[in-house]
Parts: structure tokens; C-alpha cells; sequence
């Protein structure tokens, strides 16, 4: 049986979305963000999160930067009863000043790149799959992979997660 799951943008949906975050000290959490994550980890869903990271083309941190904040979200989220299966991340940017990363991507959103990563790497039903971001350029990555992409404008994350959870 295939697994249901649930993609989030990053910044503006699971922590305030302050310029290029990298370090702990800077999280802040969104208002329901670790519950809403527990509530869907109980419901049985698999949680990813899927997020640009142009901060690390344009040279203003390091990608074991990012990676530490990561490994606190994820400590984070584990304390509150949820679990992050996997971070996917877009490093690129066409006009990035670190080379490596000075690419035109298929990863880097509205591009389905790193949706389509996860559907390779896990056994998922996209009929019960879905993403929550605050641009549109979320939705469109959800919906060129073949997924419902819903727009998070602020407020309470739980509360938003639940009324997706009971019209759908």
C-alpha cells in the first residue's frame, strides 16, 4: 500500500520567513507549525519538506549551514511528537555568484524537481499527496507534479492543516 504524505515550503509556512534563515538563533516558529507536522505524523502521513535555497548560490551560507538548521528543525519537530521524513532542497540560481550553483535547474520551484525526487525515492499515492506553501510558485511545483497545492497566507498552521484534512 502506498503512503499518503504532505510536502511544506519552508520559510513563510514552517518558520517566519526572515531574508536567507541559516542560523538556529534566528528560527521562529510559525504559529502551529511543530503540531501541525504531529497531527499529520499521527494521521499517518509522511512529512517532507521541499524549499529554495538560493541564499547558498548567492554565497551567503554554506550548505552544512543550512543542514545544521535542519537538524534542529527536525529535533524540534521530534520533541512536538512529529517527524520531517527528508528536507529537499534547491541549492541554485541562474545568476548565483558560487559557480557550482550558477545553474537553470529542474529542482528549484515552480519546477517539479524536487516533488518528483521524493515520488522516485518513496512509494507514495499522489492521489493522497498534497503541499502547503505561501507563494504561488508553490502551487504550481505542486501541481506540475501531479498534486493538490494549497496557499498558506499566515494565521495558525494546525488550524489550516485540519480544515484541508476535513474538505478533502
Amino acid at each position: 500500500m502506498k503512503d499518503k504524505a504532505v510536502f511544506f515550503d519552508r520559510d513563510g509556512v514552517l518558520n517566519v520567513d526572515v531574508d536567507y534563515l541559516y542560523k538556529i538563533s534566528d528560527l521562529k516558529w510559525v504559529e502551529g507549525a511543530r503540531e501541525a507536522v504531529a497531527y499529520l505524523t499521527r494521521a499517518g502521513y509522511k512529512i517532507f519538506v521541499v524549499t529554495n535555497q538560493s541564499g547558498i548560490a548567492r554565497g551567503y551560507y554554506t550548505v552544512a549551514q543550512m543542514q545544521e538548521l535542519h537538524d534542529f528543525m527536525q529535533r524540534e519537530i521530534a520533541a512536538s511528537g512529529g517527524k520531517i521524513e527528508r528536507f529537499y532542497y534547491c541549492p541554485h540560481h541562474k545568476e548565483a555568484k558560487v559557480a557550482e550553483y550558477a545553474i537553470d535547474c529542474d529542482c528549484r520551484k515552480p519546477k517539479p524537481g524536487m516533488l518528483l525526487e521524493a515520488f522516485g525515492e518513496y512509494d507514495l499515492d499522489k492521489e493522497q499527496c498534497f503541499l502547503i506553501g505561501d507563494g504561488k510558485r508553490d502551487v504550481e511545483a505542486a501541481e506540475a507534479a501531479g498534486i493538490r497545492g494549497y496557499l498558506f497566507k499566515g494565521g495558525n498552521l494546525l488550524e489550516f492543516v485540519k480544515n484541508i484534512l476535513e474538505y478533502n
